[in-house]
């Protein structure tokens, strides 16, 4: 998959889409990160998300991700101990019946050295993402998409696509063979 059109549709990749604030002395963004968020916030969705991340109720999950801002679609069955961004929640948008799975992490913001990054993340209708995915800032998964477990999604996902590994890549569906064991179409 082309981060330069990662969707096959001419859409801007992750990269371009992402909004860039330079740090103002050149030293590494995390040290001004008050600058960027205000910590009262950052704390009150710290401790937002920490509900999140140990409630089993599915319903009051989606219902605080809602309360952070995020956009978040019926019937979202959002994993134990999976994480949206704490700093910037309200940049992340589920369609209907997302499966986020165990300890996944949605980020929309990244610290680097000269910068930092925001970027919304997209997760269309009906897309699977495993346990212990990462999901970097501007990335778009389209609809039916599947993300296999601890993947690092860097670039978006097409719909109806899956996608594996770090960075995760497509992959074939391979078919099963009489004893079991898959086989992969190369």
């Amino acid at each position: 998959m082309s981060d330069d059109d990662a969707d096959g549709e001419g859409a801007p990749a992750r990269y371009d889409r992402l909004e860039r604030h330079p740090t103002p002395d050149g030293r590494n963004s995390l040290r001004h990160w008050t600058d960027a968020k205000s910590p009262i916030r950052v704390a009150v969705n710290y401790l937002v998300v920490w509900l999140i991340r140990i409630s089993p109720s599915l319903r009051l999950k989606s219902w605080l991700l809602r309360q952070l801002g995020a956009t978040v679609g019926e019937g979202v069955s959002w994993g134990l101990e999976a994480t949206p961004d704490v700093f910037w929640p309200e940049r992340v948008a589920l369609g209907d019946d997302v499966i986020v799975g165990y300890d996944s992490v949605l980020l929309c913001h990244e610290f680097l050295q000269d910068e930092y990054r925001l970027g919304d993340v997209v997760v269309g209708d009906r897309a699977m993402l495993g346990a212990k995915v990462t999901v970097l800032p501007g990335v778009h998964i389209g609809e039916d998409a599947q993300v296999a477990a601890n993947s690092l999604v860097a670039a978006d996902v097409p719909p109806g696509a899956t996608v594996a590994g770090v960075p995760a890549e497509p992959v074939e569906r391979g078919e099963r063979s009489a004893d079991g064991d898959e086989s992969r179409e190369n």
